[in-house]
């Protein structure tokens, strides 16, 4: 398991070892959904916020 710091509030965030990019994780703390947008270094950014599209 690695772990990583949330960019929201700096808790440290728990993954598994077979995590893959472009994967969303929660922060335990915080609640702010995380995206592995890199695996080597191990790196994570804010995950987009989906937009509702309201049958547009």
């Amino acid at each position: 398991m690695s772990e990583i710091h949330c960019v929201e509030c700096d808790a440290l965030v728990g993954l598994p070892a077979d995590v893959m990019q472009g994967e969303i994780v929660a922060c335990g703390d915080c609640g702010a959904e995380l995206e592995v947008v890199a695996l080597e270094p191990l790196t994570v950014d804010l995950a987009p916020r989906e937009m509702e599209d309201w049958g547009e």
